[in-house]
């Protein structure tokens, strides 16, 4: 298998997909944003000693692309999954959105996803399977909005959506594919306890979609069981 690029380890749904190329054979390049609190993913590099290579970065920092790429040292990225992100504060009603509130979001969901994609574009031509899979959600899809409120964290994927669309079609030529991915409702720290399925659910079926999707998939919008969300 080929190397793999994915952000936002330390747990959840991160740490998930990790343990999951890693057993296929991947060779995952992982960041996050403090090893200290990342205790599984150290225990988990422990076994896979030359499989696993963890970088500490914020993916907001202004240079974050920047120290990935010197990281990555000119290795090519066959697989790139872009799964840092945050929901933002608990209540996101109208009448309740703060300025600062909504521009970290957008600065974690939004604008971090595409630097950091910029940086690392020379990795990802390298590769032979040349994908970028962004986590995105549901609840930026504009036909799939029926209950209104959220406006901060949909927002962001909404435009999260249109970033991944711009890319698929800049990259065609390239060769290489991009594509949004929800992974479910999920109960991790961000879906909370009564979510509908576990992380090794959400992963599972990430995982084939991931390796069954292809160039002709670029630019389209698929959840964790493979079935096509409108934008």
């Amino acid at each position: 298998m080929g190397n793999a690029l994915i952000t936002g380890t330390n747990k959840g749904l991160g740490l998930g997909l990790t343990k999951n190329l890693l057993n296929k054979g991947y060779k995952v390049f992982a960041t996050c944003r403090n090893i200290e609190k990342a205790r599984e993913l150290e225990e988990l590099s422990k076994r896979f000693p030359e499989k696993l290579i963890i970088l500490q970065v914020d993916a907001v920092e202004t240079n974050a692309g920047e120290k990935i790429s010197k990281f990555l040292n000119g290795e090519p990225i066959d697989l790139f999954l872009n799964n840092a992100g945050v929901i933002g504060p608990g209540i996101q009603r109208f009448g309740a959105v703060t300025s600062p509130d909504w521009l970290e979001v957008l600065r974690v969901n939004l604008i971090a996803p595409l630097l950091i994609s910029q940086s690392l574009i020379k990795n990802i031509e390298k590769g032979l399977e040349k994908k970028m899979f962004f986590l995105s959600s549901k609840v930026g899809s504009i036909s799939d909005n029926t209950g209104g409120g959220m406006y901060i964290y949909r927002s962001s994927k909404t435009a999260l959506n249109q970033v991944i669309k711009s890319l698929s079609i800049d990259l065609l030529s390239k060769g290489i594919s991009v594509i949004a991915l929800h992974p479910g409702w999920v109960r991790t720290d961000m879906g909370g306890p009564n979510a509908l399925i576990s992380i090794e659910e959400s992963v599972n079926g990430m995982a084939t979609v991931i390796s069954k999707k292809s160039l002709d998939d670029t630019g389209k919008f698929f959840n964790f069981d493979g079935k096509e969300i409108p934008w």
